[in-house]
């Protein structure tokens, strides 16, 4: 299926590139405009030949369809605005609120389709059975599983929201058009008139499609986790550079797909050459940066080592850390002698949502006093964004 989607990518092209993104994500676009137009008007003659009140509410849900993949298409369009004063960011968020807005517009089918459904059972009607509307049916499940394949291959391919819940959907019509094709066999075959609960099955799959798309739509919005493996991916690179001995906060944010921005901390030696260690970060952000084409922002952080008590109190805390259930990891460590006590000065990485920091607190501090009873732990924590 993937490789499907790169066939439309022209020699030398990256599916990250906006101006791709834009012709692949108009083509898309395009495509589900004028396949799901002519779907709708094929089921709504059917639905009318036959009296279905189930064709007829697929027919409206492929209008709906088409009217979604209008909006992406002006989404799209939009979303490659320039950046300007106002928005020094660009304009990348549009193709999520063009998502959210195909999301609303398949809840509003799914709510008219049930009532529909609902009034056909209270009031059934008998169907008019032809063999052609029955084959119609079923090549517009073909159809749609064509489309389903080809919106989720190009959606993916250059990240495009709108196309990948416009797969959804597409998938839910075929089993929708399916229960359609069921209503028809069983109405012709044993008289029993089913229609209506059919429809009602179509207007669930519909509102379940609807709901999926407005919920991923709306955790983008609000800065849900999204593509963990970019994270993962930008401190893997990190970590192969020489004199970078660790990393840690990584944040992203995200302007849109393929408008990411990244910031991370790197751990390098106190002791190290100031100017080679930032000719390391500058040439990390700039070959990071350009493979997975992503602005990133790397901050220095300066840690001791060959110091015999702190390389040791930093091995055994971080040693048991990770022997704890929830992936923790020590950074920055630092050690502050006084006359009465030593303080260990440290971050440790919790997941997002960890919420016991008192009870860890406790753990550690005494995990230290076993290596030195004088040591006290003066700890932040930071939260891990991408595990």
């Amino acid at each position: 299926m993937q490789n499907l989607a790169m066939k439309l990518l022209r020699k030398g092209e990256s599916p990250t590139d906006q101006p791709v993104r834009k012709r692949l994500g108009t083509l898309g676009s395009a495509v589900g405009v004028g396949v799901n137009a002519l779907l709708s008007l094929g089921k709504l003659l059917i639905g009318s030949l036959t009296g279905s009140v189930a064709v007829t509410a697929d027919a409206i849900n492929n209008l709906s369809d088409a009217a979604g993949s209008v909006v992406s298409l002006v989404s799209m369009r939009l979303a490659q605005k320039p950046v300007d004063q106002e928005h020094p960011f660009g304009h990348g968020r549009l193709e999520y609120l063009g998502a959210l807005a195909v999301g609303v517009m398949i809840l509003f089918m799914g709510v008219e389709t049930f009532a529909n459904g609902v009034r056909s059972i209270l009031s059934p009607k008998e169907i008019a059975f032809g063999w052609v509307p029955l084959g119609l049916m079923i090549l517009s499940i073909l159809i749609k599983g064509g489309l389903f394949v080809f919106y989720r291959a190009v959606g993916r391919l250059i990240d495009f929201p709108s196309l990948i819940a416009a797969a959804k959907d597409s998938l839910s019509d075929m089993l929708a058009t399916s229960a359609v094709v069921v209503s028809m066999l069983v109405g012709y075959a044993f008289g029993l008139p089913i229609d209506g609960y059919m429809g009602v099955a179509v207007s669930l799959l519909v509102l379940k499609a609807g709901l999926d798309v407005v919920r991923d739509t709306v955790d983008s919005l609000m800065g849900g986790r999204k593509n963990p493996e970019l994270g993962r991916e930008i401190i893997s690179r990190l970590l192969k550079y020489e004199h970078i001995l660790g990393a840690h906060d990584l944040l992203i944010h995200d302007y849109g797909p393929g408008r990411c921005i990244a910031s991370v901390h790197a751990e390098v030696p106190a002791d190290g050459d100031i100017l080679v260690l930032h000719d390391i970060i500058d040439q990390a952000e700039h070959e990071i940066g350009e493979e997975l084409n992503i602005p990133l922002c790397i901050h220095m952080d300066p840690i001791v080592t060959g110091d015999a008590k702190t390389d040791e109190a930093h091995a055994r805390l971080s040693e048991f850390l990770k022997g704890l259930d929830g992936g923790f990891m020590l950074h920055d460590l630092r050690m502050v002698p006084g006359e009465t006590h030593t303080n260990l000065i440290f971050d440790v990485v919790i997941p997002a949502g960890y919420k016991d920091t008192k009870t860890l607190t406790e753990k550690i501090t005494r995990a230290a006093k076993e290596i030195n009873p004088r040591y006290e732990c003066v700890i932040h924590y930071d939260i891990d964004y991408y595990h």
